[in-house]
């Protein structure tokens, strides 16, 4: 068939002849209908000039025009048309053929393919069984496994193993979840309950956290007093080395062939370790203490992926429970409650201690040391705040010990606890002041108890603790019993305020950073025995004293006392841990001197006070007698009788050198007494036999001083004669037959060195004798004079210009 021609486009014809109007009309139109225009404008022209039918006319003869041209288009084409129309109808022959050859095919195919296409439906039907089986098997072994995982899960949420609980929730996660259909029942179960057991998994081991944080503080609590009392049993073993060292030294020093030195340390109680219920898994202390909550609880987060949110809540906590921990109550007193509060702290940071090494990093020392640090400073200002308040030395001293074994045991763990040390060396001053005042206390009421009665021991154990303890022993030997000792009550009373003065004070001082303390030791035992004791004893010796048997008692006690002194600075250096011999290198003078002097002297006093009643009977001497008295003068021998019962008295209770002191102060009296009467106005003259009759006095108390050598020693009694002297001196030179001999300063200070001159003169002139003696020329003015008693003359006006 031939292709169709193309359709020509018709341009206007050129009007010929200069047509009309009309004919260009019908040309314009003809041309946009050829074009294909749009013949709006046409039709609207027509018709505004009102004629429509020269329009329908030129459309006419258009289509007259083109009826021509169709005809001539039909007649060129016609006979592609009739060969096109032969074409198909010998298609149609071929066509039916086909089909009839078509059909026939068909038939035989569909008899040949029937049995194939039955069998192959089977195959396929077959196949999607097989396949469907493959996958329900797959189906239901996944749906064991999970199901199998579920169980496992329930089993361990059962039983609490939370972690293995949490891994098959992961592995559901995993294996399973994208495995499962998207539609499926245990799809929708996995996605709606794995959240939910993982938050309930969160939610159990948080409150299992809380609740092991609540039980911690309670174990910290006891976990801190058990370590504190550990502590202080290896201080109590520290010191029973110290005072067997003490022991084998004492020996070593009095006995080197029988000193056993042989000290054993005993073990530490495993405190050289890791500490109090030290357990390497963490957990299963001695108080249960167990951190296996907060490590199952940090495991657990970490699985959940919540490791640091749990670092900062733990820390928190901490922190929180530690600020609790500082609360002091206004309630209970500090010193029944400062062992809890500072036993709740260490458990604290020894429980920390064991986090920040076993927590994998649960918390890091940073934050360990800050809390440290707070806790510290806080406790710090309690101490502080307290010290501030009390007004009791044992307080300060409980609160002290208590701190520094806290001190100890924290150091253990690596606490650095110097600050606290500080505070209780600024406290001091202020415990020894107040431990000085419970002293005085103490001591007054003990020195108003005393009865001034010698103390009476029936057992041998009075004697150790009375005698013994305080190392004032005269003897090794123990004396047999009842034992009636040289002192009174008050002299082991205050030995005892004073020894727990001195134990107290080294208590405190003790294991508060300084290692040699001995001197602070001994500068506020100097205080208490120079201040305090001696204070009290003069107060008493000035206003209690009203007899010669209470002066010689609380003379004896002072002797006493004395030794007593040397026996606390030894203490007070062996509990300090410096040698002895340093001790005694530095001992200084008796600090109890002024009590010791003035009980001394106010039994002197009181004995001169006896003695004066006595010597009242020299007044009874007849000072012109006319033959010297051969038996010593009346006063003299009641002062005989009352000195040798003195003595008898005194000797059982006063040590030899007071006695003797006591002795010569009042011989000394005696002496003045004799001269004194010479001296005063009672006598207006006397005569030589006189004289003789005071040197018989004076022989008889020489005599006295000389039977007194049992007591004494040589030198001693020797001293007692010489406190005669100045009597002595007057009746030698009263009776001299050189009396000028006095002038001479060789003479007078070999022979006359305790006479006054002007005392001389005027007893001199006082004699009257008219003997041969030299000397009676000092008295005998009005008889006639020989060149010697003149030259006695000038001596006497020699010692009246010296006057």
């Amino acid at each position: 068939m031939n292709s169709a021609k193309t359709r020509r486009k018709i341009a206007p014809a050129a009007a010929e002849n200069g047509d009309s109007a009309d004919k260009l009309d019908q040309l314009l139109l003809s041309s946009a209908v050829c074009n294909g225009e749009d013949l709006g404008p046409f039709i609207r022209k027509a018709f505004a000039s009102g004629k429509p039918e020269t329009l329908l006319h030129h459309l006419r003869h258009f289509a007259r025009s083109k009826e021509s041209e169709i005809e001539e288009v039909c007649k060129a084409h016609y006979q592609d048309f009739i060969l096109a129309v032969d074409d198909l109808r010998s298609l149609l022959s071929d066509v039916d053929s086909l089909k009839s050859s078509l059909s026939d095919s068909n038939s035989k195919l569909q008899s040949v393919g029937a049995p194939l296409l039955s069998s192959l439906d089977a195959f396929v039907e077959a196949r999607n069984i097989s396949r469907n089986v493959s996958l329900a098997l797959e189906s239901v072994s996944t749906c064991v496994r999970l199901m199998e995982l579920c169980s496992r899960s329930n089993h361990h949420l059962k039983n609490n193993n939370l972690y293995m609980a949490l891994k098959c929730v992961d592995s559901l996660e995993a294996d399973f979840l994208k495995k499962t259909p998207p539609s499926s029942t245990l799809k929708r179960m996995l996605e709606k309950k794995i959240p939910e057991i993982r938050s309930h998994i969160e939610r159990k081991v948080s409150k299992e956290f809380g609740d092991w944080l609540v039980e911690i503080r309670v174990v910290s609590r006891n976990l801190g007093q058990l370590a504190i009392g550990q502590a202080s049993s290896a201080r109590q073993r520290e010191e029973d080395l110290r005072i067997k060292q003490r022991q084998a030294e004492e020996q070593s020093r009095l006995s080197l062939r029988d000193c056993v030195y042989a000290l054993e340390e005993e073990d530490d109680d495993g405190l050289s370790g890791g500490g109090v219920g030290d357990d390497s898994n963490g957990g299963g202390g001695i108080l249960g203490f167990d951190l296996t909550p907060l490590y199952k609880a940090y495991h657990i987060h970490q699985t959940l992926g919540l490791e640091d949110r749990f670092k900062q809540y733990y820390f928190e906590n901490r922190k929180l429970q530690l600020t609790s921990d500082f609360q002091v109550s206004s309630m209970t007193p500090f010193l029944e409650s400062h062992q809890t509060f500072f036993a709740q702290i260490a458990g604290f940071f020894i429980v920390e201690d064991r986090v920040l090494r076993t927590g994998g990093g649960l918390i890091s020392k940073m934050e360990v040391e800050n809390l440290w640090e707070t806790a510290v400073s806080k406790m710090c200002s309690v101490l502080e705040d307290q010290f501030s308040r009390m007004q009791t030395a044992n307080h300060l001293l409980l609160i002290k010990d208590y701190v520094s074994l806290l001190g100890v045991t924290l150091r253990r763990y690596g606490y650095p606890v110097d600050a606290l040390l500080d505070v209780l060396s600024k406290h001091r001053d202020k415990y020894h002041e107040l431990l000085l005042s419970d002293c005085r206390k103490h001591i007054a009421e003990a020195l108003a108890a005393d009865k001034f009665e010698q103390m009476l021991m029936k057992k041998e154990y009075e004697y150790s603790m009375n005698v013994l303890s305080f190392q004032i022993q005269t003897s090794d030997i123990i004396p047999a019993f009842p034992y009636v000792a040289p002192f009174s009550s008050t002299v082991p009373d205050c030995c005892r305020i004073v020894r727990s003065f001195i134990e107290d004070s080294v208590s405190f001082m003790s294991y508060g950073g300084q290692l040699d303390f001995y001197d602070v030791v001994k500068k506020y035992l100097d205080r208490l025995l120079g201040e305090v004791l001696d204070g009290a004893l003069l107060k008493l010796i000035n206003s209690s004293i009203h007899g010669v048997a209470q002066a010689m008692q609380v003379a004896a006690n002072m002797a006493v006392l004395e030794r007593a002194c040397d026996f606390f600075f030894r203490h007070a250096a062996q509990l300090s841990g410096i040698p002895l011999r340093m001790a005694e290198r530095g001992r200084r003078q008796f600090p109890l001197g002024k009590a010791r002097d003035a009980a001394e002297e106010m039994l002197s006093g009181l004995l001169k006070t006896k003695v004066d009643g006595f010597m009242t009977l020299i007044e009874n001497v007849n000072w012109m007698a006319d033959d010297p008295s051969q038996s010593g003068n009346e006063y003299v021998n009641e002062v005989i009788i009352y000195l040798e019962t003195l003595v008898s008295t005194a000797q059982q209770i006063l040590p030899a050198p007071v006695l003797k002191r006591v002795l010569q102060d009042v011989l000394s009296h005696i002496s003045e007494k004799i001269v004194g009467s010479l001296y005063g106005d009672s006598v207006k003259r006397f005569n030589v036999n006189a004289v003789i009759g005071l040197d018989v006095d004076v022989r008889i108390l020489e005599s006295f001083a000389d039977n007194q050598a049992p007591l004494f020693s040589d030198e001693d009694a020797n001293q007692l004669k010489l406190a005669l002297s100045e009597a002595r001196q007057l009746i030698n030179l009263l009776l001299s037959n050189h009396p000028e001999n006095f002038l001479n300063p060789v003479i007078r200070e070999r022979s006359y060195n305790a006479l006054d001159y002007r005392k001389v003169i005027t007893i001199s002139e006082k004699l009257r004798d008219q003997s041969d003696r030299l000397f009676g020329t000092f008295g005998s003015r009005g008889a006639r004079q020989n060149p010697k008693k003149k030259s006695l003359d000038v001596l006497i006006k020699r010692l009246r210009d010296v006057s």
